[in-house]
């Protein structure tokens, strides 16, 4: 088998699949790149057995085939080489690989390629098409809040909540929530959980691509469409927790504030907080709010003051400066509203100024007891 194949393409796809191989695989096939030469088209594939992606592109091909190419040895060889043409020449019976540029030749050996995994067959499908831009959009501004506690896998993923007329895209890790309602896309009712790894893949991959996403999902797997690459995952088993329960419904504390003031001024403060709580303390009154923090064991601390709007009798909440960050840095208003119960209860961020009509951003971050 021969093809010819344009070395920068090659490395683009092969670099946006990379992200999907494991450092330390239980079938040493899948240290490879699927090759899969059809009628001037190659596909490339490369998984994990939870997550599968694929990509085409356009070859000069007289035979079909099949190979499996050593991923890591690949990538290394194609970063180093510059926009040319490369003709793989494969030998379909000891899957002898010889690499062919201007500079020179290169010989690998790779694997028979029947032997990489299929991907599940999907069907029964219910399906979402969806814009590329608010996909990833959603992903982005719902992933951070996401937790990473292997005890509790299903809090690990962003939860999609699809309705005929809506979508809510859900993730917390019980310290943060994050929903995001877009009432501009819709699909056939379902809920499920996609993991955190095929999403920070569909964010790498999303940012320059112009078209919708088809988004089929079953009661196992999901699968995202889009322009030539096609990524499926295993869904996280279970039920989602009830996060409606723990967003408070009265909240007649309101503090109103510039958000980038605001995100400079937890910045600047949380810099002398305990590094281990990341306490910063909010003194909020009419129209200021004071930040504090300190740190007992080294004997720093900071306190700031910033104008605001008010409403509510004078009150005391502290936070982790490091959740707040993140929340801020993740908004795009000009102003934000802070909405709070009590002192021992979730606060609740939203924006001010929407961005998207369609759009309804939500968050919310669970106080620290005071110290002192």
């Amino acid at each position: 088998m021969k093809f010819i194949v344009n070395s920068l393409n090659l490395l683009k796809q092969l670099q946006m699949l990379g992200g999907v191989l494991n450092s330390n695989n239980t079938l040493p096939i899948l240290d490879n790149f699927l090759f899969e030469m059809k009628s001037d088209e190659l596909t490339i594939s490369a998984s994990d057995l939870e997550t599968s992606m694929t990509t085409r592109l356009a070859i000069q091909c007289k035979e079909d085939g099949v190979i499996a190419v050593p991923a890591k040895l690949l990538l290394d060889i194609l970063k180093t080489l510059p926009d040319q043409p490369l003709t793989f020449d494969v030998d379909g019976k000891t899957y002898g690989i010889e690499i062919t540029s201007d500079n020179g030749k290169y010989k690998l050996t790779g694997q028979n390629g029947v032997e990489f995994p299929k991907s599940p067959a999907m069907s029964d499908t219910k399906a979402l098409v969806i814009g590329a831009d608010v996909l990833n959009r959603s992903i982005s501004k719902t992933l951070f809040a996401a937790g990473n506690d292997d005890m509790r896998p299903i809090m690990s993923g962003v939860y999609f909540e699809v309705q005929e007329k809506s979508v809510r895209f859900v993730a917390t890790d019980a310290h943060k929530l994050v929903r995001i309602t877009r009432t501009d896309i819709g699909g056939d009712s379902a809920a499920f959980i996609v993991p955190r790894k095929p999403l920070n893949l569909l964010k790498g991959s999303l940012g320059s691509v112009k078209s919708d996403v088809k988004l089929e999902y079953t009661g196992n797997n999901a699968m995202f469409t889009f322009e030539h690459v096609t990524l499926m995952c295993r869904l996280i088993e279970g039920k989602y927790p009830n996060y409606e329960a723990v967003i408070p419904k009265e909240n007649p504390f309101k503090l109103t504030i510039d958000r980038l003031d605001f995100l400079s001024s937890i910045k600047r403060v949380s810099i002398f907080a305990n590094r281990s709580t990341n306490q910063i303390r909010l003194r909020l009154t009419g129209s200021e709010i004071q930040l504090s923090a300190e740190d007992l064991d080294f004997a720093n601390e900071a306190h700031e003051k910033l104008a605001c709007s008010f409403v509510g009798d004078e009150m005391e909440i502290g936070f982790n400066s490091r959740f707040l960050q993140e929340m801020l840095n993740n908004l795009d208003s000009d102003n934000v509203n802070l909405e709070m119960s009590a002192p021992n209860r979730a606060g609740i961020i939203t924006e001010v100024e929407k961005l998207e009509e369609a759009e309804d951003i939500l968050m919310l971050v669970m106080p620290v007891m005071l110290n002192g």
